[in-house]
């Protein structure tokens, strides 16, 4: 038997090249309905979501658990054609409509597009038909958000650290490491200067090493799943024994880096830079920097630090840039649905 409803789909329009958004930006698009014949609608409505989910099991034995759990941080949702109680559904002749929408994107630090095998960050635009005797029709199209940047003065200082470390068993005195890092968040593709001095008062020559990683972290029902990936390896020159010497080294944080995620309560997508003396015989004495790596479009040029009035600990989306040419318009105003004239007013 012929379904009444022969196509049923929601779009939205682009606002820019990468095909992102960011609190405070309208989406705007459309639902298509077409029939094959007359139907009874109960009611249309269109809804933008947003939540992260994690899921992982562990075998503990003979058992296997699973951990799961979801955050929802955004809902808004619009009626085109509204149920009434006490009155019958409305009667939608044959043929193909659009129906517009239009929302605005909350202005709140919502946490960027992320996906992984253990847990994601989504965003969708939803569409829901309601039907007599029939089940709902749903459709939906994803899109991507860039967390709202915004630059405290904390992120854009120094940071240092030392570290002293004995040496014994096969080697003798002790390694001296003082480091300096010129900030904290750079965008990808962005050079990080680290300025080291470093005392070797050992019997051994040591060599300097950096290690620039990314540790994701996904939590449920008490347990934490924790993942770490090294991006950025490299060795400096040997320094002698019984010598101190200066080191500056500059390390390039990856084009392809994914962006920082600091603000969802379930996954935490964060760097770190590790800046340690390889001895052998020995634990290596390490120092370990946070780092905070934003989209290369948040900052004019790269290797400039952003031009932002206020910088926090919000996290940033992954844009994925095409070829396609875009010029900038204005917000468009709410469409009007004509018959169906029940367009609520924006949240």
């Amino acid at each position: 038997m012929e379904d009444t409803v022969k196509d049923f789909s929601v779009s939205y329009n682009r606002i820019n090249n990468e095909d992102t958004f960011t609190g405070g930006d309208f989406i705007s698009g459309n639902i298509k309905l077409e029939l094959s014949k007359d139907c009874k609608i109960n009611s249309l409505y269109v809804q933008i979501k947003g939540k992260a989910k994690v899921l992982w099991s562990e075998d503990h034995g003979r058992t296997s658990t699973v951990y799961s759990s979801t955050d929802k941080f955004l809902s808004i949702k619009q009626s085109v054609i509204q149920e009434l109680k006490g009155q019958e559904s409305q009667t939608v002749g044959q043929g193909c409509y659009a129906y517009p929408f239009n929302f605005q994107i909350p202005s709140k630090d919502l946490p960027s597009s992320f996906k992984s095998f253990t847990g994601k960050i989504q965003y969708r635009v939803k569409a829901y038909l309601s039907r007599s005797m029939s089940r709902d029709t749903k459709a939906n199209a994803p899109f991507t958000v860039i967390s709202k940047a915004s630059c405290s003065p904390e992120m854009m200082i120094p940071q240092h650290s030392t570290k002293d470390q004995k040496l014994r068993l096969f080697n003798s005195g002790k390694v001296t490491m003082d480091v300096h890092i010129n900030k904290m968040a750079f965008c990808q593709g962005e050079a990080m200067q680290v300025t080291a001095y470093i005392q070797n008062s050992s019997s051994r020559d040591i060599k300097p090493k950096y290690c620039l990683y990314l540790k994701t972290s996904f939590f449920a029902n008490g347990k934490k799943k924790v993942k770490t990936k090294d991006l950025v390896k490299e060795v400096g020159e040997p320094i002698p024994h019984s010598a101190g010497q200066n080191v500056i080294r500059v390390i390039t944080a990856p084009a392809t880096a994914e962006v920082s995620i600091l603000n969802c309560s379930i996954i935490k997508h964060e760097y770190r830079l590790k800046v340690y003396l390889d001895v052998k015989y020995q634990f290596d004495p390490e120092v370990d920097f946070p780092i905070v790596i934003l989209p290369a479009t948040a900052s004019p040029g790269l290797g400039q630090p952003p031009a932002y009035g206020g910088y926090g600990f919000e996290a940033f989306g992954n844009p994925s840039p095409t070829s396609a040419a875009y010029e900038p318009s204005a917000p468009p105003p709410p469409p009007s649905y004509g018959t169906y004239s029940l367009y609520p007013p924006l949240s």
